[in-house]
């Protein structure tokens, strides 16, 4: 989220309609009120909102046709508003509004969390033991999130129990499907395989969804987890979902986002794999994990799924993010890579 960018024609929002809101729902506010766009959120498109005294953030669905249950911005409130009071770290939750009349779709206000984000999770100019510190602040900050009482939190019918990846295979199957713009046989593959071959599932705990590097504020000058960020796809579920997602950049070529295969190790500081599991399981009580290849392939799989949306909403001139083109060009590669760790878990 660091950046913002002037507000195009298609983006823009009703500052006067804007104002009246949050001078009713939001406790201190007080105008007058700016706005500039992120350029980052491409899902959901988020500003940044000025007044003399105090910054905020909004995030509201993207104007337009959407596809069902996607840009579930009532969720992400929902769950931040739940994490703030437990010392979690997520923005303070200001008000959600679900009446699209006030700026043509459904929004919602948090604090603006200043810090650092880190966009390359190789961390150029840092020092060994800086991206280790960083790394392993990543990985415990995930612990906590598996280790909070959902139900003490408010949290309990965020997700339905049991049966996690049954229920998430299935639901970016539809997902996919109804975004798909072609036919990918390396798709077509996984939707027969996954099913086929579902994890059990151990534990429930709350599930971030999106969980890597570039999606939190650290602290300005120290190894620190102040915000964790982009809770959209958040839900209770099998928390090895939430980890082996984070693992993900372990097996990604470095590529100026998250990914680090092959720059792990003493030299650089950046834990390696191992040592990144070793340190979850001691904070989340486990002797180990199981074979990590299915949940690779399922990873990749629903991040097909979301490109793919992304891609479909190019197509229909919905996308909110410069990026958009880019990203949604990824989901062959996605899905030829998704279908290769299948092969690798026995496929």
């Amino acid at each position: 989220m660091e950046g913002t960018l002037p507000v195009g024609d298609k983006d823009r929002l009703d500052l006067g309609a804007l104002s009246a809101w949050m001078q009713a729902n939001v406790e201190g506010f007080a105008g007058p009120l700016t706005y500039a766009k992120f350029a980052g959120g491409q899902s959901n498109p988020t500003y940044r909102l000025d007044t003399p005294t105090r910054a905020y953030v909004l995030r509201r669905k993207p104007f337009g046709p959407i596809l069902p249950s996607a840009h579930a911005v009532d969720r992400e409130y929902r769950v931040i508003a739940g994490l703030h009071p437990t010392g979690f770290p997520v923005p303070r939750p200001y008000g959600l509004c679900e009446d699209s009349e006030i700026l043509g779709a459904a929004f919602y206000v948090m604090e603006m969390v200043e810090g650092r984000t880190i966009w390359d999770g190789s961390m150029p100019g840092a020092t060994p033991h800086q991206r280790r510190a960083h790394y392993e602040a990543v990985v415990d900050t995930l612990a906590a999130l598996h280790s909070v009482d959902y139900a003490g939190a408010g949290l309990e019918s965020y997700g339905k129990p049991g049966n996690y990846f049954e229920r998430q295979v299935a639901r970016w199957t539809k997902q996919y499907k109804a975004a798909e713009t072609e036919t990918m046989p390396s798709v077509e593959h996984l939707i027969e395989w996954l099913p086929r071959t579902l994890p059990e599932q151990t534990r429930t705990s709350i599930v971030h969804g999106d969980y890597r590097i570039d999606n939190m504020i650290f602290a300005k000058d120290e190894p620190k987890v102040t915000a964790v960020l982009d809770w959209e796809l958040s839900t209770l579920g099998d928390p090895l979902a939430d980890f082996s997602y984070l693992l993900m950049s372990w097996v990604t070529e470095p590529e100026g986002r998250s990914g680090v295969l092959g720059l792990t190790g003493s030299e650089t500081g950046i834990p390696t794999i191992e040592e990144v599991v070793a340190r979850y399981c001691a904070a989340t009580g486990r002797d180990g994990l199981p074979d990590l290849n299915w949940y690779f392939a399922y990873n990749l799989f629903r991040l097909t799924g979301i490109v793919q949306g992304i891609k479909k909403r190019v197509e229909l001139g919905t996308a909110s993010s410069a990026q958009a083109e880019k990203s949604a060009a990824g989901v062959y590669r996605l899905a030829d890579a998704a279908w290769g760790f299948a092969v690798k878990a026995g496929a």
